[in-house]
């Protein structure tokens, strides 16, 4: 029985995992219908893990159950996008300057490299690179204010900001604002400037947010 138990809860994990990232990476759309046993099937798994993921990811906020109708990955609405980023204003720009007084020197390469990946990923307009790089600039920020609580706040919002930038990385127009934005955080923490470094990484926040709220008009204006 402890044994079975052991085998099972891994498993569970890995179909959990593996669904959770084939939703916020958008290869699993919103508004899907989820089906236990086509998953099962292309998963080769049997059914069970399968359903207490679709119930794990409802607990998460990423898939709707409804009753007699199943469950659909829960849509992303403008609303939502804006939430997380009034939330991620305060955090990032915390972090930020968090990391601009505690970073050490072998970090600053590791933070440079990470958006130089992020310049080459946008230049080839390999649009996985690219969000893969967004997310591990800002995260590595994070890890550098060496702050776990803030971290840990933070690991969430950035799960519920991987959807929203692969929405955003569909508009080009800002393939040539945001890697400046991070450019201007990057010198801002390497240089030592904390206060530059937060007010950068709120002007960041702030424009993504911006951009978002600019298409809830487009939304609202279409027939």
């Amino acid at each position: 029985m402890d044994v079975d138990l052991q085998i099972q809860k891994p498993l569970r994990e890995l179909v959990y995992l593996e669904l959770k990232h084939k939703i916020l990476t958008g290869e699993i759309e919103a508004k899907t219908r989820l089906m236990e046993i086509d998953l099962a099937e292309k998963m080769n798994v049997s059914r069970t893990p399968i359903r207490e993921a679709i119930r794990e990811l409802a607990v998460d906020g990423l898939v709707t159950i409804e009753p007699r109708r199943g469950a659909y990955v829960s849509d992303i609405s403008i609303q939502n996008m804006i939430d997380v980023f009034e939330v991620r204003e305060d955090l990032e720009g915390l972090a930020a300057y968090l990391a601009t007084q505690r970073i050490t020197e072998e970090e600053k390469l590791a933070l440079s490299k990470i958006h130089r990946l992020y310049e080459l990923a946008i230049e080839a307009r390999d649009k996985v690179q690219i969000v893969e790089y967004d997310e591990k600039f800002h995260t590595y920020i994070v890890t550098c204010s060496k702050n776990n609580t803030l971290i840990d706040m933070v690991r969430q919002i950035q799960e519920l900001s991987l959807r929203f930038r692969y929405l955003y990385y569909d508009d080009e127009t800002v393939f040539e604002r945001i890697p400046k934005e991070h450019k201007h955080i990057m010198e801002a923490i390497v240089s030592g400037d904390a206060e530059k470094a937060r007010l950068e990484a709120d002007s960041h926040i702030k424009d993504l947010k911006q951009f978002i709220m600019g298409l809830e008009k487009v939304t609202r204006q279409q027939p």
